[in-house]
């Protein structure tokens, strides 16, 4: 029986989580077997494309850095040509839509034909590594603020960002696209006040089979991160709150201490 959560010219921006099909929404897998066509990213996983039906069309509007195989402006044109030929449509976008997915501009240009997108959410790349790592993002006593930063820059453009801001000990910061900014992290890092000997987490592949942690801290940063594999979407955790012992043994004692 056809799923009617989306209507013939309706279109749904779904998070596909970091690649592992398990971390799937119940709601998205509902919206992508009832979609006609679905238009999804280059960081989408094989498992979670393949729980696609066969019936639905895929169309791949991949974007990595340095490999654009669609500009925003041409995503945006299919999903309007899309929904005012009646499809019923999703954009699959790898993590969570609202996280550096340039969710609005595509929202945007729905909006100026009339149509309303509707987002479900995914899980987001820092949750799925943190977890991975057996950390938590935050940490009372070590981390009660979490910041999510993109690392990306156009080419040939420095990484233009508040460092005094993000240098702040009490905060657990997650730069997404961080590979190629790494040697950038570390040095305004420190300049702004940031212990050299901060734990940092690298991870790649987050949730699938072929993901890689690796655990560093920030002086180290710049080396550490060359051990990841090539080309490999990256991201870093910077905080006190990576540094697993010490997490655990602040966790005990806050258990202990609320006893």
């Amino acid at each position: 029986m056809q799923d009617d959560l989306i209507g013939l010219g309706e279109v749904w921006l779904v998070g596909a989580g970091p690649g592992d099909p398990d971390l799937l929404t119940r709601k998205a897998e509902r919206l992508l077997h009832a979609a006609s066509v679905v238009f999804y990213d280059a960081l989408v996983g094989e498992g979670v494309l393949a729980l696609i039906p066969a019936h639905v069309r895929k169309v791949p509007v991949g974007k990595r850095s340095g490999r654009h195989s669609k500009d925003q402006g041409s995503i945006n044109a299919l999903l309007v040509e899309a929904a005012l030929a009646g499809e019923r449509v999703v954009r699959l976008k790898g993590g969570d839509p609202a996280m550096f997915g340039r969710s609005m501009e595509e929202v945007a240009a729905l909006a100026e034909i009339g149509v309303r997108a509707r987002i479900c959410p995914g899980v987001t790349a820092a949750s799925a590594a943190a977890a991975s790592a057996g950390i938590s993002l935050s940490l009372r006593g070590l981390a009660r603020r979490v910041q999510f930063v993109t690392a990306h820059a156009r080419a040939g453009e420095p990484l233009e960002l508040d460092w005094a801001q993000l240098a702040d000990p009490g905060c657990t910061t997650a730069f997404y696209m961080g590979r190629s900014a790494a040697a950038d992290i570390s040095r305004n890092l420190i300049a702004h006040g940031l212990d050299p000997k901060t734990p940092v987490l690298i991870a790649c592949d987050v949730s699938l089979a072929s993901e890689r942690c690796l655990r560093t801290r920030l002086d180290l940063l710049p080396l550490a991160v060359q051990a990841v594999t090539e080309g490999k979407p990256t991201l870093i955790l910077v905080g006190e709150a990576v540094r697993q012992e010490e997490s655990a043994i602040v966790t005990r004692t806050v258990a202990k201490a609320e006893r």
